[in-house]
């Protein structure tokens, strides 16, 4: 293996390791440490990078992470979400895209530029930062709050619009189409494709995907993950269109799938870590030599995109109810340029609807309302604190989105949720089994997904630490256990419901300070032995007797055995003794009935 390339790789993890932290703990976020830290090593900083070509190709490399971005983004719209979020993402955030983005082509071309130009640097200069503004919201838990709501939904709205915008730029360019007919016919030939993925894609990828998933090999469904976004990718690529719109439709193809919580979890960390390379990829790219060169007016290009986002941003949360203080949260998360911003510019100057100085310029001025972002938030607290503004209220969530979540849906699983259904009770499925699955969405269980429980990423992706309760109906014990010490662990506020299938089970499960555990046939066997001792003759009354006799001495055989778990012998000595003081104790009631007056 060639060592440059294992230096290369040893310098950008090692950017990657310690630049994200460094930024998080200046509480500038990581997407600053990223950007900072391929400055320091590109040709403007260090030189470890010294050439375009050696920039160009760790870009090209890094750009898979906005494809992943994209796929992750996808997975996340599935339409009933949407729809339920409609108000706030095509109110809200449409009005700030439509507002910001006119506004900022309006000045555009007052300052020479050209008409498609001025709209397509507006529009990549009014969508904002998606993961800058929800990590922010999540570090400093404001996302709840009805600001971060909009925040959300607004930045929501942007990866929409984004998406059609990465497919239209390439057929704008002067050297590709040479009129409206031509871009008409490419447009048409480009929804053409996106259709016939969409008409084909959903059944093929979830049939790839039980297929591996049946194999049970964890490896393979990592890769396979990571293929379908490259895939479809590739495939938009070879048609003319942008890879990071494959990838997008991708997610969207899989948004239902009932694999969307295991893909989400296997892709998550390539996408993390390819889209930190991406900054770091931006961050070497960035010409210094230009901001040093035209200071002035890329300072009065950075205050002037922060000034006009800000006062649209403020007027939408204002229209859509948020007091003075969460409005101005909403404008100060929000109005900094987005990443977004760098694959638009990077595409029209690629498609020569902008120059590529111009390109390099925008570059430099959405990265420094990137930088200024966390000290106006800063400031905005300081002010608050200054005037003693009131502490906006935490927005309740509506009923519906308090679920519950199932790990193991089979039969006992499977009767809990019959009766959640029949409640209106929401509820997540999780199952092992691919076959399962498969069976189950038959018979209209849509709410169960193929994913391990036992793994932290699937269960923050089913959104635990947000459930009412989570009941842990897995067959299989080890599994079972080890999901329990996960659960238990990471979400120790969310109760547990526990099936155990014997007294060891129950043991170990107590030890993970459960209580609320059911033995899967101990109470079926007390139902039937009822029966036969109706079906040998004894009256009700004595049943009754008997049988909750046997409950009490049995709960207090498994509390005390529980102590001595580990001790067979013990154990054993207890069963004997606890099954003499049962035989004792039912001998006495029986005597006891005889001598009872008739």
């Amino acid at each position: 293996m060639d060592g440059s390339f294992l230096q290369q790789a040893a310098v950008f993890l090692a950017a990657a390791a310690i630049a994200a932290p460094v930024g998080r703990w200046l509480k500038l976020g990581s997407v600053i440490g990223y950007l900072a830290a391929g400055i320091l090593i590109g040709p403007y900083g260090l030189h470890y990078v010294s050439s375009v070509y050696d920039v160009e190709s760790v870009r090209n490399i890094a750009e898979l992470g906005v494809a992943l971005l994209l796929f992750v983004i996808g997975l996340e719209l599935r339409p009933v979400r949407i729809w339920a979020m409609r108000r706030s993402v095509f109110g809200a955030g449409g009005a700030q895209l439509i507002l910001t983005a006119l506004a900022l082509a309006c000045i555009g071309m007052l300052d020479g530029l050209g008409t498609m130009a001025a709209v397509v640097i507006g529009l990549g200069l009014a969508m904002s930062s998606t993961a800058f503004v929800l990590q922010g919201l999540e570090e400093r838990q404001e996302l709840t709050l009805r600001h971060g709501r909009m925040a959300f939904s607004i930045t929501l709205m942007q990866d929409l619009v984004a998406i059609p915008l990465l497919a239209i730029i390439p057929l704008l360019g002067t050297h590709h189409v040479s009129s409206t007919t031509e871009i008409l016919i490419d447009i048409g030939r480009a929804l053409g494709i996106i259709a016939a993925i969409l008409l084909v894609g959903r059944w093929l990828l979830n049939l790839i995907y039980y297929l591996v998933a049946k194999s049970g090999v964890r490896e393979a469904l990592t890769a396979t993950g990571l293929l379908i976004v490259v895939g479809v990718a590739l495939l938009m690529q070879a048609a003319g269109l942008s890879p990071a719109l494959g990838a997008f439709i991708a997610g969207v193809l899989l948004a239902d799938s009932a694999y969307r919580h295991q893909i989400e979890a296997d892709v998550a960390p390539f996408e993390g870590l390819l889209l930190g390379l991406f900054f770091t990829a931006v961050g070497m790219s960035l010409n210094l030599n230009l901001l040093e060169r035209e200071l002035p007016l890329i300072l009065a290009l950075a205050i002037g995109l922060l000034i006009v986002k800000a006062i649209v941003l403020y007027g939408v949360g204002l229209w859509h109810g948020l007091d003075r203080r969460g409005a101005r949260r909403l404008a100060v998360y929000a109005s900094q340029g987005g990443e977004f911003a760098f694959v638009v510019f990077s595409l029209a100057a690629g498609a020569a609807v902008i120059g590529q100085e111009l390109a390099e310029r925008l570059a430099v001025v959405v990265t420094l309302t990137m930088a200024a972002t966390p000290l106006l938030l800063l400031g905005e607290g300081w002010i608050t604190r200054l005037f003693r503004a009131p502490e906006p209220s935490y927005e309740v969530p509506p009923a519906r989105d308090r679920h519950v979540v199932i790990a193991g849906f089979g039969r006992f699983g499977q009767i809990i949720a019959r009766v959640l259904r029949a409640k209106r009770i929401p509820f997540t499925a999780l199952d092992i089994s691919p076959d399962q699955i498969k069976l189950v969405q038959r018979y209209g269980n849509n709410q169960a997904h193929y994913g391990d429980a036992s793994r932290l990423d699937i269960l923050e992706a089913a959104n635990v630490g947000k459930a009412r309760a989570f009941v842990l109906a897995i067959d299989d014990m080890d599994a079972s256990l080890k999901t329990a010490a996960v659960v238990r662990s990471k979400f120790p506020n969310v109760p547990i419901y526990a099936r155990a299938r014997n007294r060891q089970h129950v043991f170990r499960l107590m030890d993970f300070g459960i209580t609320e555990i059911r033995r899967e046939t101990f109470l079926s066997a007390i139902e039937l032995t009822r029966d036969v001792l109706r079906g040998l003759g004894l009256k009700e009354p004595e049943v009754r007797r008997i049988i909750d006799a046997f409950i009490t001495s049995d709960r207090k055989r498994l509390f005390e055995g529980y102590e001595d778990s580990s001790d067979i012998e013990k154990l054993q000595l207890q069963a004997r003794q606890a099954a003499a003081e049962l035989e004792t104790i039912l001998a006495e009631d029986e005597e006891a009935m005889r001598n009872e007056p008739q």
